[in-house]
C-alpha cells in the first residue's frame, strides 16, 4: 500500500506531501553565500468546469493551478513561466505574507480567499542567487486575475492538473551555457514552455502526491532564454 492509498482527496495528498517536502532540495543546484530569501505562491483551486465537492471527493483531475509569463524585458528569468511571487520585504512577516502579497501584486488575487496549506521546504535557485520556499495554498474562493503590471508580467493562467500530468507534453528540456549542459523537467502547455526552478516543483510535487502518470525522460528538447 502506498501512503496516499490511505488518504481521502486531493487536498489530503497535498498536505500529506508538504511534509515530506524535505527530499525535495537535493536534486536542486546550491545558491551562492548571502543569497536572497524570497517565496511563491503554488496555488491549486478547481477547474470553474467542476461542481461543487467536498475536499475528500476532489481529485487530482478536478484542479487547475495558478501559472503567470514574466516579461521578456526582466533581468532576472526573462519570458519564463512562473508561480507568482518574489524576495521577501522587510514589512513580511514571514514567507507566507511575501507569497500572498507578491502574488496579490502581480495577479490582482484576493488573499482573503486562500487557504495555506503548508509552507515546503526553501529550494535553492542558484540562477537568480534565492532560496524560495514554495508556499502552498488550496484556492477556496477563486477571484479574478490578471497580469497587473505588464512590465513584470504579461500573462495569468489557470492550467489544469490534468493537462499537467498528460505524458504527452512532459519532456526533458536541455539548455547549455559555458560548455554545460543542464537537463530539467519541463511541460508543453499548448505551445508555452514551462521548464526550470517551476517545472522542477511542479514535477517534485507530482511525484510527492502519487499524481505522476510515467513519462518518457529520454525526449530532450532545447530551450532557448
Amino acid at each position: 500500500m502506498t501512503p496516499n492509498e490511505t488518504l481521502h482527496g486531493a487536498r489530503a495528498e497535498l498536505i500529506a506531501a508538504a511534509q515530506r517536502s524535505a527530499r525535495w532540495a537535493a536534486p536542486f543546484p546550491p545558491t551562492d553565500d548571502g543569497a536572497h530569501a524570497a517565496s511563491v505562491l503554488v496555488l491549486f483551486g478547481m477547474l470553474d468546469s467542476i461542481p461543487a465537492r467536498t475536499d475528500e471527493l476532489t481529485v487530482a483531475a478536478d484542479l487547475d493551478v495558478l501559472l503567470q509569463r514574466r516579461a521578456a524585458t526582466l533581468s532576472s528569468h526573462p519570458g519564463q513561466v512562473s508561480f507568482p511571487g518574489g524576495r521577501r520585504e522587510e514589512q513580511d512577516a514571514d514567507a507566507v505574507a511575501t507569497a500572498l502579497r507578491e502574488a496579490e501584486e502581480e495577479t490582482g488575487l484576493d488573499p482573503a480567499g486562500v487557504e495555506v496549506l503548508a509552507t515546503l521546504t526553501e529550494l535553492p535557485l542558484a540562477a537568480s542567487n534565492h532560496l524560495v520556499t514554495p508556499v502552498l495554498g488550496w484556492w477556496r474562493s477563486p477571484s479574478r486575475v490578471v497580469a497587473v503590471d505588464h512590465a513584470e508580467t504579461v500573462e495569468v493562467f489557470r492550467v489544469p492538473v490534468a493537462h499537467l500530468l498528460d505524458p504527452d507534453i512532459r519532456f526533458t528540456s536541455t539548455i547549455s551555457r559555458m560548455g554545460r549542459t543542464w537537463k530539467g523537467p519541463a511541460f508543453d502547455v499548448d505551445g508555452t514552455i514551462v521548464w526550470g526552478f517551476t517545472a522542477m516543483v511542479l514535477d517534485a510535487l507530482f511525484d510527492a502526491t502519487g499524481w505522476t502518470i510515467p513519462w518518457d525522460p529520454t525526449v530532450e528538447r532545447p530551450v532557448t532564454v
